[in-house]
């Protein structure tokens, strides 16, 4: 089991180096059929990893975004789940682009009429084959290093919603600097969506505590809920909470 995905993404590795490749090379280069690349490119494609075509397979991410969901994909998993459980029937919410954020539809199977607004292109793939989520995709620039859309638009379309939570993404968190991202466009992002929501739920894996990022988003005064993962280092998760935050590991 474990070889077999290591070979997928070593797989996706290669096309993301040379996406030229055919099956036929793939096929010599990893020592397996050409029955058994296609299997695998076809499982990918599932994932909205790759997109098939004739000989080969072309990613449909930006290298940055598929280096992203390789780390912690276990941590951002449990994470993500503890998030969608927060989730009610029938009950509108934002979520912000982010590789872990982008997998809370995928815990929603089962739910009846969620509303999610996003301006995640990530999240697409999960969302489409579950007839209980209705997404709306706001506009705005289209950045593949991050699959958000970001800019003016995106702003204006965000104020028009009023929803209950916003699950928000992040690539720090310290008690003086607050809750930051990499990105100033994706921090302006999360903090319309806090102000939009009643309720602000902040999803990051255990390796951004302790972590400034590049552009400000809000204090930790503004977060009502931290999900993180076991392995958060104990004397941060003990700061954060000291401020207020009701912190939940998974």
């Amino acid at each position: 089991m474990t070889k077999k995905l290591s070979r997928k993404q070593q797989l996706l590795d290669a096309l993301m180096e040379r996406p030229e490749l055919s099956v036929g090379e793939l096929s010599q280069r990893f020592g397996v059929s050409e029955v058994t690349i296609r299997s695998d490119l076809k499982a990918l494609e599932v994932q909205g990893l790759v997109l098939r075509q004739h000989g080969g397979g072309l990613p449909t991410l930006h290298a940055n975004v598929s280096e992203r969901q390789r780390a912690h994909t276990e941590q951002k998993s449990r994470i993500a789940r503890a998030a969608a459980e927060l989730i009610a029937d029938l009950e509108d919410i934002m979520i912000t682009a982010g590789t872990t954020t982008s997998l809370i539809p995928r815990f929603l199977l089962g739910r009846q009429g969620v509303n999610i607004v996003t301006n995640s292109t990530l999240l697409l793939p999960y969302a489409r084959n579950n007839p209980g989520v209705l997404v709306t995709l706001t506009g705005g620039e289209f950045r593949p290093s991050s699959e958000a859309l970001t800019g003016p638009a995106t702003m204006r379309e965000l104020g028009q919603f009023h929803v209950a939570k916003a699950f928000l993404g992040s690539d720090g968190i310290t008690v003086d600097k607050g809750i930051t991202a990499d990105s100033a466009d994706l921090a302006d992002a999360c903090r319309r969506m806090s102000e939009q929501a009643r309720q602000t739920i902040v999803l990051a894996d255990s390796s951004k505590l302790g972590r400034a990022g590049f552009a400000h988003i809000m204090p930790l005064a503004r977060i009502d809920i931290l999900i993180t993962d076991r392995d958060a280092p104990a004397n941060q998760v003990a700061r954060i909470r000291k401020a207020g935050v009701d912190v939940r590991l998974v």
